[in-house]
């Protein structure tokens, strides 16, 4: 009978097993428990940790994809981070050795500025174009960058869905963020790694549940306030974590961007005036509107 055939496979006969494999105790981390509204405090005390960041880094761009045919990588470029709430930030990237800025780009939330010296081209627009060109690098936004770096709060009114979800990679809580209207719309999806209950990813949702941004963090180590080395702790009232590594994928512009954290300041003064950025004399200026359809003016 059909029944007693299952039952010799799945229990009594040691023949219908093709593999064991044997995990060594301790090598998978327990998961930890928590609360919907537990992860939803946690996520917001540490986007309200983060006032302002100095950071050096190394940024490893890639452009394109699987999808689009063409996968372009860069070598790594080291660069600085300066980034101070509410929406100000500048990212230098500058070539390995030598020192010399390939790219400085700024934001105010409004409006960015990007001076690329070896094109002698100084590119001004806003700072929510969404934009298709063809070179796929092209479309790397300081804003990008900075919504990456400062989250925004989760509001008490704000509908959230929770969830588990486990694969091999490990275990997971999921907190859903809904935009309100008619019908309501997936706004963010935060990931938790029930390893630590860190946040291990976030994705972001234009209208009509476009992917804008599938943003991964790892290696989160804490960090003293006004600290210039990362990782190193100060008093465990005043310590807040931070990741070393993020990586910043925008399926719709067609990049990646992946980013080592190597020295880090958090919540420091920092000048407005270091997020000033004058169009260089002789320089081209090029102005993007959304309206533009790709093309440069």
């Amino acid at each position: 009978m059909v029944w007693v055939t299952v039952a010799a496979l799945a229990g009594g006969c040691n023949g219908a097993v093709r593999n064991t494999q044997r995990v060594r105790p301790g090598s998978v981390p327990p998961a930890k428990e928590a609360t919907a509204t537990e992860l939803i405090a946690a996520y917001n005390r540490a986007a309200q940790s983060i006032k302002s960041l100095n950071a050096t880094v190394e940024l490893k761009p890639t452009a394109g994809s699987a999808y689009s045919g063409l996968i372009e990588e860069y070598h790594e470029v080291q660069g600085f981070i300066l980034a101070d709430r509410p929406a100000s930030i500048r990212v230098i990237g500058q070539a390995p050795v030598v020192g010399k800025n390939i790219f400085d780009m700024v934001s105010d939330g409004q409006t960015f500025r990007i001076f690329i010296p070896s094109k002698h081209k100084f590119i001004v627009g806003p700072a929510a174009l969404e934009r298709a060109t063809k070179n796929p690098i092209e479309n790397l936004r300081p804003q990008h960058l900075l919504d990456a770096l400062f989250w925004p709060d989760i509001a008490p009114k704000q509908t959230v869905l929770f969830e588990e979800f486990n694969d091999e990679a490990g275990r997971y809580y999921i907190l859903t963020v809904l935009r309100s209207g008619e019908p309501p719309e997936i706004a963010r999806r935060i990931w938790f790694n029930r390893a630590d209950l860190q946040v291990t990813r976030i994705e972001v949702f234009a209208s009509g549940g476009k992917l804008l941004a599938d943003i991964r963090y790892g290696d989160w180590e804490a960090v003293a306030p006004a600290n210039v080395a990362a990782g190193e702790a100060g008093e465990a009232s005043s310590t807040t974590f931070f990741p070393r590594q993020i990586v910043l994928a925008r399926p719709r512009d067609d990049y990646r961007l992946d980013i080592q954290v190597l020295k880090l300041q958090l919540n420091g003064p920092i000048g407005a005036e270091r997020f000033h950025l004058e169009q260089p004399p002789g320089s081209d200026l090029v102005k993007l509107e959304e309206n533009d359809e790709g093309n440069e003016r």
